[in-house]
């Protein structure tokens, strides 16, 4: 005996509703003509609601991005922070300001500028790590966790200069996220994002790795010193903050939305250096960055042709390609060790390099006061010098 039309029709309603395609699957061989059973009167073997579920968030199951955010979504955070802001240099802040000749006879309140954005738990005693863009300027911002509970944040520290940021609230016991590690990441691997973009809390879009060690001139802000994973996972306004996992849920990256006109791109720090730094924000409130005081630039062929065509530069470069100083700041280390512009730097401790974000990254390694010693190519001579970097001044854009 086959199965009614009757019986088909409802089989598709179980299906249309999420009645799972398991129990029609056991219902119909379990009822099948050539076991002799009944159709009409044999009981379905119904498996129980939960077994789907379980199975579903098995890591290294089909649905690996569902484990991934059951994993990891208790310890992302929404972080809501507020900075006052000066109206006194904005004409245009107040409207009625225009028909006053002096504007001192019309003073302008400060305003409050509120956002969001999102962050994660590294420690079961309260421990927050997010972007500086996210909480600069505010000391106290609002914590909010997936499961509803919100806590004062104290702002410990911040880094611009790899927006990076640290924040502190006062619980015990709270969910945190695992540490991976970005440095075997190939295009093409996983990449999900959970976060609070535009206001959506516990948003989660996954893609693929896109691209790493992306350089900060490459991204558009070469005042950052970092290397950028590159990913097509959704990194919209209130992501930045959030963390970039990998298919086994682990934390390889902290998600910054740092282009409104990426299109389709995202970019996340790496987490190496997230941590790193996050790490001497909790310890001491600051990071002290290593600066040498150049610039440089990754040389080409027709940028060495371009410097050899110019007599007036009073530069001849011989290298074909190599990373090229094109500046030199005064009284800075650099300067102070004998670096001149149109160096070509081949090695920083004695190992080579061959891009301008190649140097800042070996630079990044040592510590303020360290010896740094860089081989560099003078008229066709190779030479070696030896710097002692001094703290990033804050002062400075980059």
């Amino acid at each position: 005996m086959g199965i009614s039309r009757k019986q088909l029709g409802f089989y598709a309603v179980l299906l249309a509703i999420g009645g799972g395609a398991g129990w029609v699957f056991n219902y119909i061989t379990s009822n099948h003509p050539t076991t002799g059973a009944n159709p009409d009167t044999a009981s379905p073997v119904v498996l129980p609601a939960a077994e789907p579920v379980v199975r579903r968030l098995e890591p290294g199951s089909a649905n690996f991005i569902a484990a991934a955010v059951d994993k990891v979504g208790p310890a992302v955070v929404r972080i809501d922070a507020s900075r006052t802001v000066s109206s006194s240099s904005d004409p245009f802040a107040n409207p009625l300001r225009r028909f006053f000749e002096d504007d001192s006879q019309m003073p302008l309140p400060d305003r409050i500028e509120q956002g969001t954005g999102s962050g994660f738990i590294v420690s079961a005693d309260g421990h927050v790590v997010t972007n500086a863009h996210v909480v600069e300027g505010a000391n106290v911002v609002k914590v909010t966790l997936r499961d509803g509970r919100s806590f004062e944040g104290r702002v410990v520290g911040i880094d611009r200069v790899t927006d990076v940021a640290a924040i502190k609230i006062e619980a015990d016991g709270l969910p945190t996220v695992t540490l991976g590690s970005s440095k075997a990441l190939v295009p093409g691997q996983w990449a999900i994002a959970i976060g609070n973009p535009l206001g959506l809390d516990n948003t989660v879009t996954a893609g693929i790795i896109s691209a790493i060690d992306r350089s900060s001139s490459q991204v558009g802000i070469p005042d950052r010193r970092v290397q950028f994973i590159q990913t097509d996972a959704a990194i919209n306004p209130g992501n930045s903050g959030g963390p970039l996992l990998n298919d086994r849920g682990e934390v390889i990256g902290i998600n910054t939305a740092i282009r409104a006109d990426a299109q389709g791109l995202g970019f996340a720090i790496p987490i190496e250096t997230g941590w790193r730094i996050a790490q001497q924000l909790f310890e001491s409130g600051r990071v002290e960055h290593p600066y040498l005081g150049i610039q440089m630039v990754d040389l080409t062929p027709e940028l060495r042709q371009r410097i050899n065509g110019s007599p007036e530069l009073g530069i001849t470069v011989n290298a074909e390609r190599g990373v090229l100083v094109i500046q030199v700041m005064p009284e800075a280390p650099a300067a102070t060790a004998g670096i001149q512009p149109g160096d070509i730097i081949l090695k920083i401790n004695d190992i080579a390099v061959e891009t301008a974000a190649a140097v800042q990254q070996q630079i990044e390694t040592v510590k303020v006061g360290d010896i740094v010693t860089v081989e560099v190519q003078r008229n066709n001579q190779t030479r070696t010098v030896q710097v002692r970097p001094i703290a990033f001044p804050a002062d400075r854009a980059g």
